[in-house]
């Protein structure tokens, strides 16, 4: 487009700044809002992830269909024979879990680390870069040597000595390496004072910046500090330990799907030679590692998107709108010129160049509107939000700018430049009216408007949606009492070497300690703890399970200590509770929650029978159930989740249980310094870390549903808005057009309420248009939302309804001010006007 007609453009537009103004908000508000939210889609759904070829990088995880365990990581064995029966498809595979432990400090205070054991493979594979040192090699992950025949007790008798333990070697990451040695390269080859039988030794110094990028739901650190070499064992006879997560690396021209194929045929040999996997149902699924990644969180930021695509389009209708008015007060002025020769394209042009003008000042202020938000988008997201530091305006982003400020020019100027380009000259040239130019282009501006209603009246529904959920989360009750709970972690304490009852004695010794702080009411212990993650389903079944083992289902356990149930307020709904005289190795006693015993003995007590379960030793094992408690929301509020089963402590050797809580009357926070001055005095090597009070993790709970509820609320608000001015916009116009036409009507006898009525029910006509068509479409798009409601269906009645009585107000409203204007209208003023 000529610089000449932009010039001139811009003159008009400075002629104009109400309007100008005005346009150039709206626009910004659509561009702002569009542009922040795509920089989060890009972020994690498009941005590559910093591996070497990213695209030709996959996960693999294992299902359990029979027990509904779906996207479970692998055991050494079940790795170790995926990784060797898929050479063919894979230039490699490599494995990876994380945890965290205590290092001794120079001073010699604990530090807790975050720690990745991995194959040896994993960086080569990967393309993470070692900074210092060396990267792992293969004789890093040779196995341990297996002890002697016989055990310790042969080789104190004479037999062979057992073999010495292989080192275990780790690599450090920068910040780790910066952190607590001080960039200093000479540290390679030292050994870490880890807690655990092992020292590490340090070989190398990853590069900065090296990440694991996993789903949320896999409760994997992203960054860990240390690198442990994974010296992976093979046992057949006890392939129930998995942790390992799987990537792997497409050979060149090799498809995901012939990936899939060659896991499937893995899969089917195990189901084939292990009673377990044959009975579970287990199987093997390929995916891309980014849509792995993503897959959680994908739907809600494509609604997001969807949202503020809607928003936009309303945004541009309402510039449309203004644009048609603007363009037909000009029509005298476009038909003067198309009769002294201008072509319909010059007058197109210029049309426009206003539109491109106006469209780039709305992308520069909404560009401005986009950086502010994506600032606060970082503070509101939820955990689950992966990469969301990385949300930033970057190349592909301003393109995107660039194009919806395209797209919006072209989308509200082209309606306006077809109009204005095709005066009816001798129609307004002999037209005596000052408003002649307002009487063409009316059902144009008229299905805009109706337009505007429905995409707001979508996103209505969509924030309706939304908040009955949020609403609905609210209602559910988790299991337990949240508030007056302060949760930590202590890790550390526990000897290599010390016996169980040495450990459960100083677990006990540890929550007297707790107690004895005036205004602790009660403390406990557990792991895993509700809604902070780390569940691990384990086999359980009945007497029926042992003749048919695909009768073994899915359940999720817990450990924890005596009086665990009476701190967190679960109702006790039959039998009894632990006890201490129960927290000893060796009782097989269970507490289970209701939704197990249902299921393992509907219609019976479930107190004093017994149930098989699997959690130490290769084959289940038979425990009775002593108390029955109401079930727990453990993973998430949204859903139920699997029925539980809760152990002693001591059931596992005691000391297991490291995430504690104390209840107390008041704010539990204040306690935060006294519980580490008590554990401190306990034992000085002891870690006190990650104080959190229940209702903050009931709130992180909640953050994804009412992250989307703010930002769909917010794009709902502004669009409901924008339509409202839009309908006022028309109905203005029309109240103009129609001025001659309304002051016959009051001469010949029309009363203002008659006059009030006409125009309000005008715009009520053109809303009731555009909402019954809101609603049509809106049966359709929000099924898409299924996945982020909760407690709602997506064509939930009650939403439908009330948005529809709420936007027949707002709507209502808007027509209020253009009606009462033309009900006051002195009708010989605007005769002699007209």
């Amino acid at each position: 487009m000529a610089t000449r007609e932009l010039k001139l453009a811009g003159r008009t537009l400075r002629k104009n700044p109400t309007f100008t103004i005005t346009a150039a908000l709206t626009i910004a508000l659509g561009i702002g809002a569009s542009t922040a939210i795509f920089s989060v889609a890009n972020a994690v759904l498009l941005r590559p992830i910093p591996y070497k070829d990213p695209d030709r990088l996959v996960m693999a995880v294992s299902n359990m269909t029979v027990r509904h365990v779906h996207d479970f990581p692998f055991s050494n064995e079940e790795f170790i024979d995926m990784r060797e029966g898929t050479k063919d498809v894979f230039e490699g595979m490599a494995g990876v879990f994380t945890f965290r432990n205590i290092v001794q400090k120079a001073d010699g205070t604990p530090e807790q680390v975050r720690v990745a054991v991995v194959t040896t493979n994993f960086f080569g594979l990967t393309g993470g870069k070692i900074l210092y040192g060396r990267d792992f090699t293969d004789s890093d992950g040779l196995p341990q040597p297996a002890p002697p025949a016989g055990g310790v007790a042969a080789a104190s008798a004479g037999g062979p000595p057992p073999a010495p333990p292989l080192p275990v070697m780790t690599i450090l990451s920068y910040g780790y390496f910066q952190r607590r040695f001080g960039a200093d390269p000479s540290v390679i080859g030292q050994k870490i004072p880890v807690n655990g039988p092992f020292r590490p030794q340090i070989v190398g110094v990853l590069a900065p910046g090296f990440e694991l990028y996993f789903p949320p739901s896999a409760n994997e650190e992203a960054k860990p500090e240390l690198w442990f070499a994974n010296r992976l064992s093979y046992d057949n006879a006890n392939r129930n330990g998995v942790s390992i997560r799987a990537i792997g690396r497409l050979r060149p021209g090799i498809t995901i799907e012939r990936a899939q194929a060659a896991v499937d045929n893995v899969a089917a040999e195990a189901r084939n030679n292990f009673l377990i996997e044959r009975t579970a149902g287990y199987s093997i699924r390929i995916e891309g590692l980014r849509q792995h990644m993503v897959a959680e969180v994908r739907p809600a930021i494509l609604a997001l998107m969807g949202a503020v695509i809607f928003l936009l389009l309303i945004a541009c209708a309402n510039v449309a709108n203004l644009l048609l008015v603007r363009a037909s007060l000009r029509e005298r002025e476009l038909s003067v010129r198309a009769a002294l020769g201008a072509g319909w394209w010059d007058l197109a042009r210029q049309i426009l160049s206003e539109s491109l003008l106006l469209a780039g000042i709305g992308s520069a202020l909404g560009l401005l509107l986009a950086w502010w938000g994506i600032s606060e988008l970082r503070l509101i997201a939820p955990a689950n939000l992966p990469r969301v530091e990385t949300v930033q305006i970057d190349g592909l982003v301003l393109g995107f700018t660039v194009l919806a400020g395209l797209a919006a020019a072209v989308v509200f100027g082209f309606a306006s430049a077809w109009r204005a380009a095709r005066p009816n000259v001798m129609h307004v040239l002999r037209g005596a009216s000052r408003n002649e130019g307002l009487a063409s282009g009316g059902l144009l501006r008229k299905l805009v408007a109706i337009t505007e209603v429905a995409l707001s009246f979508l996103l209505l529904i969509g924030s309706g949606l939304m908040f009955r959920s949020f609403l609905e989360l609210q209602k559910i009750d988790p299991g337990f009492d949240p508030k007056g709970l302060l949760t930590f972690q202590i890790l550390g304490g526990n000897q290599p070497n010390q016996k169980p009852e040495e450990r459960v004695a100083r677990m006990q010794q540890l929550e007297q300690r707790l107690r004895d702080i005036p205004g602790i009411q009660s403390v406990t212990a557990a792991v895993p703890f509700p809604l902070a993650g780390g569940f691990s389903p384990i086999r359980w079944g009945t007497e029926e399970a042992l003749s048919d083992a695909s009768k073994f289902k899915a359940v999720d356990f817990q450990t924890v200590l005596p009086g665990y149930f009476e701190a967190m307020h679960t109702p006790l709904l039959a039998g009894r509770t632990f006890t201490e005289a129960d927290n000893v190795p060796g009782r097989n006693l269970v507490v289970v929650d209701k939704s197990l015993a249902d299921k393992a003995y509907p219609g019976q007590p479930a107190v004093g029978k017994r149930i098989l379960v699997r959690v130490q030793t290769p084959e289940p094992v038979w425990v009775e159930i002593i108390g029955v408690i109401a079930h727990q929301r453990e993973e998430s509020l949204a859903e139920p989740g699997r029925e539980q089963v809760f152990f002693t402590d001591a059931y596992l050797g005691g000391g297991v249980a490291n995430t504690w809580a104390i209840r107390s009357a008041g704010d539990p926070t204040k306690f935060s310094s006294d519980i580490r001055n008590a554990i401190k005095a306990f034992n000085s090597q002891v870690l006190v870390t990650e104080f959190q009070p229940m209702e903050t993790l009931m709130g992180n709970a909640q953050a994804s549903t009412r992250f989307s509820l703010l930002l769909i609320g917010v794009f709902a608000v502004i669009a409901a808005l924008l339509a409202g001015v839009g309908l006022y916009g028309v109905l203005a116009t029309i109240v103009r057009q129609r001025t001659a036409e309304i002051g016959v009507r009051m001469t010949l006898g029309a009363g203002p309420g008659r006059i009030f009525k006409l125009i309000v029910g005008q715009g009520l006509g053109l809303s009731s248009i555009g909402i019954v068509t809101g609603v049509l479409a809106a049966f359709g798009l929000t099924r898409a939302m299924t996945t982020m409601l909760v407690g709602v269906r997506p064509t939930d009645p009650a939403t439908f309804v009330s948005m529809v009585v709420l936007f027949l107000f707002i709507a209502a409203v808007a027509c209020w001010m253009p009606a009462r204007r033309a009900a006051g209208l002195d009708p010989t003023r605007a005769l002699r006007d007209e």
